[in-house]
């Protein structure tokens, strides 16, 4: 027999004996058994307080079932429920994680086959096979079982609803999670989980040709249908940004490879919405293993677009209404399903798997909607139509506040719409101290949407533009013209204003799969950046003479990023130098500045003052390599401050070299946007900023309510009162607070 017709018939008797009654699973179980030539075959459920129970056996002892426990991780059942991937060993006892039951009287079977039973992402329990003779189950058994999970993912639902004391309680008290905050914001509403789609009612497929005619129309449609969102994404306000992000989602959905899997398992016999599901699991299972972050976010995009094929194969039935105001709660999430949901009405979105670089936040970024990620359990601790706080701020995500709680954010949100329409007043305003003291208060920017930001806020120009952000929202590389054409529109619309080009920032978590990038056990030291461009001055060149024909004979800044040594910066500074040569029209001024990251740059100040034109820090990276801490660590989020005594050190003395060089000097990253540290910044001297347009408005506002001069006497005592306290922080909000100052 074939395996696509043991699968075939396997399913089909289990259809037909859960269609028949309500079958007990020991019955189920012995079906299994027969149809896969298995000794044993044993069904464990998920019960409260995170325990595995056999509910059902055939080869094992009777007595065993509901005596026999497993904590999730403990024994193999329960090492294949904590990792959710399937086990297939030849010889299970020997195997480190064996956890015996005397009761089950299972000695004598060697081999082991267990398959996780989940529905719409959630653990439900482990289905098991075992034989005497000691063998891995071939490629075709362990799909066949891999499929039946699928079906009994029914009964163990309908098993796990009715528990008492089970979802219950732990669906209706309040839930905190802490997340990063990825687009910050407030958002207070209803939930709505995505990819909450019941399990396909019919697994098998009676005529796998019309099955397969079903998947090319629908494959057709769900085409046509990103081409549709491409085409009315120019009517939004984030166009250039969304058509970028979603032309490379339509190369994903242009290739054959995952949709030849799918084609696979309808050949095997699967109906053609079950064999998408499969498809979708078998790429989320193989991408779980990979540590590469960008081709991690490609899950959200495999998945998003698994989504939209299922959406198409049952075309006739509408979306479910979205309540005002809703919070989307998902796994993953792709571009252009965030649009969708966006259009619905969603006033925020938490994302179990996001990063700052993935399609989704970029997209959200665009669109201002408040966003966290690394929320993890969320999807699964939440039930649809849950209250839930979203606050975007300080990474917060809670289900099923206290009324209490409700309250006190609601007031929180109405004091921020009557901040913000303060904040308006502030956009045609210099920004200035309220003795007079003028400051330049610039935004970051990495994708040509942002630009509108610079007249919405009053900002005196872009102090980073982040050259790499567009090519991760288009998955590949830019070459010559296309990137001179992208800062090409950059300069068009700054108008005049200054622009500080950062060149490619690749490497860490910022990976490209054309870029070279290699493997690092901490890449956030490692090959990254400008480290990247001098050992691979090709790659260099070509964005540098893109930089200089999109000038086209105007001013242009470009900056280096992570400048080790003075002489990395006098190579990169060659470079650029010897493609102005070739370029013409020259740029009217070049100027060529350094970012200052590395804290071993701080003892060549002076030779690198003399080389530059001018500098900016990068307070993100300089903060996690002054203080050895991944910034992106949670459990070191909070720890090391730049309010603290060493940090506010090294920053005045290197503003007092840099004025005294005449060399002009900034500061960029998220602590320039926090009006209190922008406070201090100024009154160390340093006095341009630049920071996420969002954050232009208050910081206008904290420093029009200060006296820049006072302040410094008060920065100036409270620093000699610090002692060895980690952070200013605590005595500065006091006094912000006691001076009505808009922190």
């Amino acid at each position: 027999m074939t395996a696509g017709a043991m699968s075939r018939r396997l399913l089909a008797r289990l259809r037909e004996l859960m269609a028949r009654s309500a079958a007990p699973l020991s019955e189920l179980a012995a079906v299994i058994a027969a149809e896969m030539v298995s000794e044993v075959c044993s069904i464990y459920a998920l019960r409260p307080g995170e325990v595995l129970q056999l509910v059902a056996t055939h080869g094992l002892r009777p007595e065993a079932v509901g005596r026999t426990r497993l904590r999730i991780g403990e024994g193999l059942v329960g090492l294949s429920a904590a990792t959710g991937e399937t086990l297939n060993l030849p010889d299970a006892q020997n195997h480190p994680a064996f956890a015996y039951r005397p009761e089950t009287g299972e000695e004598p079977f060697a081999a082991l086959l267990a398959v996780p039973v989940r529905r719409a992402g959630r653990m439900l329990g482990i289905v098991v096979v075992q034989n005497r003779a000691a063998r891995l189950y071939a490629e075709d058994e362990a799909e066949t079982l891999e499929t039946v999970a699928m079906l009994l993912a029914e009964p163990l639902a309908a098993m796990a609803a009715g528990e008492p004391g089970g979802e219950d309680l732990a669906t209706t008290l309040p839930r905190h999670f802490v997340g990063t905050a990825l687009v910050a914001g407030l958002a207070i509403g209803n939930v709505v989980v995505h990819g909450l789609r019941p399990a396909p009612t019919r697994l098998l497929a009676d005529d796998p040709a019309q099955e397969q005619a079903r998947l090319a129309q629908a494959v057709a449609r769900m085409r046509r249908g990103i081409d549709q969102l491409i085409a009315a994404s120019g009517d939004l306000p984030v166009a250039a940004t969304t058509r970028d992000v979603l032309e490379a989602y339509r190369l994903v959905a242009e290739d054959a490879g995952w949709l030849r899997r799918v084609a696979e398992r309808i050949a095997a016999g699967l109906s053609a919405e079950a064999a998408v599901q499969r498809a979708a699991s078998e790429v989320r299972e193989r991408m779980r293993r990979i540590n590469d972050p960008y081709l991690r976010e490609r899950v959200a995009d495999i998945e998003d677009l698994a989504e939209r094929l299922l959406a198409a194969l049952d075309a006739g039935a509408p979306p479910p209404p979205v309540p005002p105001g809703a919070i989307l709660l998902a796994r993953r999430l792709g571009p252009a399903h965030l649009l969708d949901w966006h259009g619905r009405g969603i006033a925020g979105v938490v994302v179990e798997e996001a990063s700052a670089a993935g399609h989704a936040a970029i997209i959200a970024r665009a669109l201002a909607l408040p966003m966290l990620g690394g929320v993890r359990d969320a999807v699964a601790a939440a039930e649809p139509g849950d209250l839930a706080i979203l606050d975007g701020d300080e990474g917060h995500l809670i289900l099923r506040p206290s009324e209490d709680l409700r309250l006190a954010y609601l007031r929180a949100a109405h004091d921020r719409a009557a901040r913000a329409l303060v904040w308006a007043g502030l956009a045609g305003a210099p920004a200035r101290s309220r003795d007079g003291t003028p400051l330049r208060l610039m935004i970051n920017a990495g994708l040509t949407q942002e630009l509108a930001a610079l007249d919405r806020v009053g900002a005196e120009g872009i102090g980073l533009f982040r050259t790499e952000i567009a090519m991760l929202a288009r998955g590949r590389l830019l070459d010559v013209a296309e990137q001179a054409a992208l800062y090409a529109r950059v300069l068009d619309a700054a108008a005049g204003r200054p622009v500080l080009f950062r060149t490619l920032d690749l490497g860490g978590d910022k990976l490209l799969p054309d870029a070279g990038a290699v493997t690092a056990e901490n890449p956030a030291m490692g090959w990254r950046s400008l480290r990247v461009g001098l050992d691979r001055p090709a790659l260099l060149r070509r964005q540098l003479r893109a930089l200089l024909l999109a000038a086209a004979g105007r001013p242009l800044s470009v900056m280096f990023p992570m400048v080790a040594t003075v002489a990395e910066f006098a190579a990169a500074k060659a470079l650029l130098l010897a493609e102005r040569e070739r370029v013409r029209p020259a740029p009217a001024r070049l100027s060529i500045g350094s970012m200052i990251e590395v804290p071993a740059l701080l003892w060549q100040i002076d030779g690198l003052l003399a080389a530059a034109d001018f500098v900016s820090v990068g307070s993100n990276d300089l903060m996690q390599f002054l203080f050895a801490a991944d910034r992106g660590a949670p459990a070191l989020i909070g720890r090391y401050d730049i309010l603290s005594s060493p940090v506010l050190t090294l920053l005045e003395a290197l503003a007092r070299r840099a004025a005294a060089a005449l060399v002009p000097l900034s500061l960029c990253g998220e602590a320039a946007g926090e009006p209190l540290v922008a406070l201090v910044l100024a009154a160390l001297g340093i006095t341009t900023l630049s920071m996420n347009a969002a954050a232009v408005l208050p910081v206008k506002a904290a420093l029009a309510a200060v006296d820049l001069a006072a302040f410094r006497a008060v920065l100036e005592t409270l620093r000699r009162q610090a002692g060895d306290a980690a952070s200013l922080r605590g005595p500065l909000e006091i006094w912000a607070r006691e001076h009505d100052v808009p922190i």
